[in-house]
């Protein structure tokens, strides 16, 4: 394909930049114009630390150009470019002006400091001729090889972890003014999830992106790591083939001059790449970063129109029309909350009194129960003060809960029923309080003393001859035939004790009839009070709900009138911008149009089929 199709292309999103009034854009396409017409490939490599980005740059040029090993640390981005004698210097940008930021990355033009070749290692460590104040900084060397001679430029950068601590832009950064990128990760492990998101954010900015994995002389299955790393970079979408190298077996082949340990290694196909790529950056690479620039550029431009045209949509859905429209779905959200609060106060209103007689119901059968299990030993003729006290005591406390959890259920009713208006907003809770009077006890039921039968003297005297004389004739008769008189001592001892049993059997009798007499009055008592509270409680809860409809409903009253008011007065408007908005809308969407038509056009430089646009506003 010829070149100049892509340069017109790239040309034409320049003037589109420059007919939006992006000035930042143009200056960026015509960046990439002057990258894309040099006959140079620039290859950045980029990774985390300790993965021999430095050693794999060694190994392609077959030289130490980057300092490796005793701990060194890559600070300052390393440019490894062709020279005609071996050649180092520090290249440091004026300090940051507000038209150009402190972060940005390569290329920069500036103060040149040459570097002694025995010091490479500390300017590429950031001690040695870098000064504080300046602006960014690359050690650029150049070195008498034939890779480097026919255009191939690499770029050692510094390592994920030592960019995010000195606060630099990063790797990421740098892939806009790069032909080729490289990222490393060594064999000894799969690629980690920093890496996985380092190659998306580079793979989304740039067409052109290899995975290379080094290190795999240090282990056995490096080809199951490999493919494993393949599948990950499928499952991410990544369109990035997978290299093997080893850089030892790379420069062991150079020093004997090993065909076949060169072969190993891994970078005979590596090397190939970027001679591909080399030789295809004015056809095949151009026209895949121009596609990759006018998504950008696209994407860009097209959302503050995108934007605008959105606001245009919003400010006609604002205007009389819709706002009639609002109105009258008001009006029909009012009458639906009428229909809800109604019910919803008919439903808690019947709960509320199911909720509370069986609360009153509860307690009273509680004070039952502990009154069965009093007096079930106790004597009514000795404990009857002493419980009636306790009875009227436990009555009151009952009644004054079950009148504070009606008081705390009519709140809570009210508050569901205020829920309907909550979309109304303010407070729509009526102004009432109940609380629980002090004198709830004088109220109640007073109870009366039971009439129970005592046991007499003269009970226990006839209890014990009756009793008595049944021992003395049963005993009597017994020691007759032993031939002793009827009446002896044996006889009225047993009569004495016969007498004796009648009496306690008799007195516990008349116990249980006073204990059942008693606990009869009291359930009657209790039934009482039961019918007398429920009564208080129903009339308490049918005056709450009356205030309750009655304040709802004016409440409801009060929005009609409201919601009316608005209604007629978004009917009364007059929609005079149409027009205008209407015309607005056409200029946006033929100026998307547009753009959606040089994206598509540069989208079919690369011969695929073109992606969508990103042009078509939210929903």
């Amino acid at each position: 394909m010829i070149a100049g199709i892509w340069l017109d292309v790239l040309d034409e999103i320049a003037r589109t930049c420059a007919a939006h009034g992006r000035g930042d854009l143009l200056q960026t396409v015509r960046q990439k114009r002057v990258q894309l017409l040099d006959p140079r490939l620039r290859v950045l490599v980029i990774g985390e630390s300790q993965q021999g980005k430095s050693q794999l740059i060694n190994a392609i040029v077959n030289a130490p150009a980057c300092p490796v090993g005793d701990g060194r640390t890559t600070v300052l981005p390393t440019v490894v470019q062709h020279a005609e004698v071996p050649s180092a210097a520090l290249v440091q940008a004026p300090p940051p002006t507000p038209g150009r930021p402190a972060g940005a990355v390569l290329p920069v033009t500036g103060e040149r400091t040459p570097v002694p070749l025995d010091q490479v290692a500390a300017g590429v460590a950031g001690t040695f001729g870098r000064r504080p104040s300046g602006g960014p900084a690359y050690v650029e060397i150049g070195l008498p090889r034939a890779l480097l001679g026919s255009g191939l430029v690499l770029v050692d950068t510094p390592g994920t972890e030592e960019a995010a601590a000195l606060g630099a832009a990063g790797p990421t950064a740098a892939p806009a003014w790069a032909d080729t990128v490289l990222l490393v990760s060594d064999s000894t492990r799969e690629l980690s999830a920093g890496e996985l998101t380092m190659l998306l954010h580079v793979a989304r900015s740039h067409p052109n992106v290899v995975l290379v994995q080094t290190k795999t002389d240090l282990v056995p299955d490096w080809r199951a790591v490999a493919e494993r790393n393949r599948q990950h970079l499928a499952e991410a979408g990544v369109p990035a083939p997978v290299i093997p190298v080893s850089a030892a077996l790379r420069l062991r082949a150079a020093a004997g001059d090993d065909r076949e340990l060169n072969a190993e290694s891994g970078f005979p196909v590596l090397i190939g790449r970027l001679q591909r790529d080399l030789a295809g950056k004015s056809d095949r690479l151009a026209r895949a970063a121009v596609g990759v620039i006018a998504r950008t550029v696209v994407e860009q431009l097209a959302a503050p129109l995108r934007a605008e045209l959105e606001g245009q949509e919003v400010e006609e859905q604002s205007g009389p029309i819709s706002r009639l429209h609002a109105a009258q779905r008001e009006v029909d959200e009012l009458r639906r909350c009428s229909t809800r609060w109604q019910n919803t106060l008919a439903d808690e209103m019947a709960d509320l009194l199911a909720d509370i007689e069986y609360d009153l119901r509860d307690r009273t059968r509680q004070i039952l129960r502990e009154v069965d299990d009093a007096f079930d030993s106790a004597d009514p003729l000795v404990s009857w003060d002493t419980f009636q006290e306790w009875l009227e005591r436990s009555l009151t406390e009952a009644a004054e809960a079950n009148h504070e959890w009606l008081v705390r259920r009519c709140d809570w009713a009210a508050r569901r029923v205020a829920d309907n208006f909550a979309r109304y907003g303010g407070d729509v809770l009526p102004p009432w309080s109940m609380t629980t009077p002090s004198d709830l006890g004088d109220g109640l039921p007073e109870l009366e003393r039971p009439a129970v039968d005592r046991f007499t003297t003269s009970q226990k005297l006839i209890s014990g001859m009756r009793g008595s004389y049944g021992g003395l004739l049963m005993v009597g008769l017994a020691t007759t035939l032993a031939g002793m008189p009827m009446i002896n001592p044996l006889s009225v001892g047993v009569g004495a004790l016969f007498g004796g049993k009648s009496i306690r059997d008799e007195s516990k009798q008349l116990l249980r009839r006073r204990q059942a007499v008693v606990k009869t009055a009291i359930q009657r008592h209790v039934d009482d009070f039961f019918v007398r509270v429920t009564k208080d409680r129903r009339d308490a809860v049918r005056q709450v709900q009356r205030m309750l409809r009655d304040h709802f409903t004016g409440l409801t009253e009060e929005l009609q009138e409201a919601i009316i008011r608005s209604f007629r007065s978004a009917k009364q408007a007059a929609d005079t911008d149409a027009a205008v908005r209407d015309q607005r809308q056409r200029e946006i969407r033929l100026k998307m149009t547009r753009l959606a038509g040089l994206f598509e056009q540069a989208q079919q430089l690369t011969g695929a089929r073109p992606a969508p646009a990103p042009l078509e506003p939210r929903p």
